[in-house]
């Protein structure tokens, strides 16, 4: 009845075409309300807006059924708010079966340009091009050179991916709704039609708290989930997954698996890493390297199909990113360091995926399909059973 009614009420609220920008989220629970015990000490909202500066905006996409079902939207991440501020950046590729274009000169020169666009595979061109006609016709700002940084994961199992749904107006509406603050989780922004372990995923966040070299500083994260298989999902050391698999002396079957497409789905996940911490770019690609590891901590295993892309960048050293000129002062933490930074980054991505599964709902989209959301009752029952169940 529970799952008869989640489809009642999205049926219900796809009567006409849906956009909702910015963050308005929700409140529901994340997966510390629940229980689900994490490494490490958060941030106060336990999300990438811990990092100062950084803001996150949503445009989600809900309209039609059927065939041309639109379950899609865009996600934007602004390093140092609604302005052009280069900061330094590294990138990381687990697995490359997927796109984040533009980073060709975040390797080369260290430095990432503007924001972080995050959507479905289908329309990373049209982000990008929106993002360029942002700055010149909304922020005002002429740039004469810009490669925009735009990631995608495919949402075809529930969206018309070749609707080409994702417009100017919507990339604009993400970026100018922007804000600091919480940040919506699950089905929402380009996470809308996602799916993870083979459960609803989507957009999920996290953050830690670090001290270095006798100061404080935040680590936040952001991701798309749309990988992994059932069988492999693992919270909080627990084989969630394969107890989901097994229904045993239940009396019910476990939440039936997504329907495949071709017979096999493996999905993609981008990460986005930020930081106030006085990291410079071949430190920033180090943590980047190091979010496969929160990735596997879930489950993940970077299969073939997988496009697992990441990127971190640092918020310190304000305008030394675009300097030129001559030299220019910096500031940077020893590389003995970046130990903490590498565990709060995993931490914060294995909670940031959790966080997503938790916050996604039952989604019914093209062509019918249903992926069903992580049940929490169920979720708790496995957590007791192995002694991980916290409060």
């Amino acid at each position: 009845m529970r799952s008869l009614m989640l489809v009642v009420l999205l049926t219900a609220s796809i009567a006409s075409p849906a956009t909702v920008t910015a963050q308005q989220p929700a409140a529901k629970p994340r997966a510390r309300d629940l229980g689900v015990p994490f490494d490490g000490t958060p941030g106060p909202l336990n999300a990438i807006t811990d990092v100062m500066g950084v803001e996150v905006g949503h445009t989600t996409l809900i309209s039609g059924e059927g065939e041309h079902a639109n379950r899609t939207g865009v996600t934007v991440v602004f390093p140092k708010g609604k302005k052009w501020e280069p900061v330094f950046a590294g990138t990381f590729a687990g697995n490359g079966f997927g796109d984040l274009i533009g980073t060709h000169w975040v390797d080369e020169g260290g430095v990432l340009g503007g924001p972080v666009a995050i959507t479905n595979t289908w329309s990373v061109g049209t982000a990008r091009d929106a993002v360029l006609a942002w700055f010149e016709q909304e922020l005002k700002v002429p740039i004469d050179w810009h490669q925009p940084v735009v990631g995608e994961t495919s949402d075809a199992l529930l969206n018309d991916i070749a609707g080409f749904h994702v417009r100017q107006e919507h990339v604009f509406a993400a970026l100018s709704g922007a804000k600091s603050g919480p940040v919506a989780e699950g089905n929402v922004g380009g996470g809308t039609g996602m799916v993870c372990h083979g459960f609803k995923g989507g957009i999920g966040t996290s953050s830690r708290r670090v001290t270095a070299a006798g100061a404080r500083y935040t680590v936040g994260v952001l991701v798309q989930a749309n990988h992994g298989s059932r069988p492999q999902l693992t919270i909080a050391g627990v084989p969630v997954g394969r107890e989901f698999s097994d229904s045993t002396g239940r009396g019910a079957p476990p939440p039936p698996l997504p329907p495949r497409i071709d017979g096999s789905r493996e999905g993609s996940i981008i990460v986005v890493v930020a930081t106030d911490a006085p990291l410079l770019p071949h430190q920033l690609q180090r943590l980047a390297r190091r979010v496969p590891m929160g990735i596997a901590r879930v489950g993940g295993t970077a299969s073939n199909g997988s496009g697992d892309i990441f990127i971190a960048f640092s918020t310190a050293n304000p305008g030394a990113a675009r300097a030129a000129g001559g030299p220019v002062d910096l500031k940077m933490l020893p590389n003995e360091t970046e130990s903490a930074f590498f565990s709060a980054t995993i931490e914060a991505v294995e909670e940031s995926i959790v966080n997503a599964l938790v916050a996604a709902v039952t989604m019914t989209g093209a062509r019918g399909r249903t992926v069903q959301a992580l049940p929490h009752d169920r979720l708790r029952e496995i957590l007791r059973k192995y002694n991980r169940l916290h409060g």
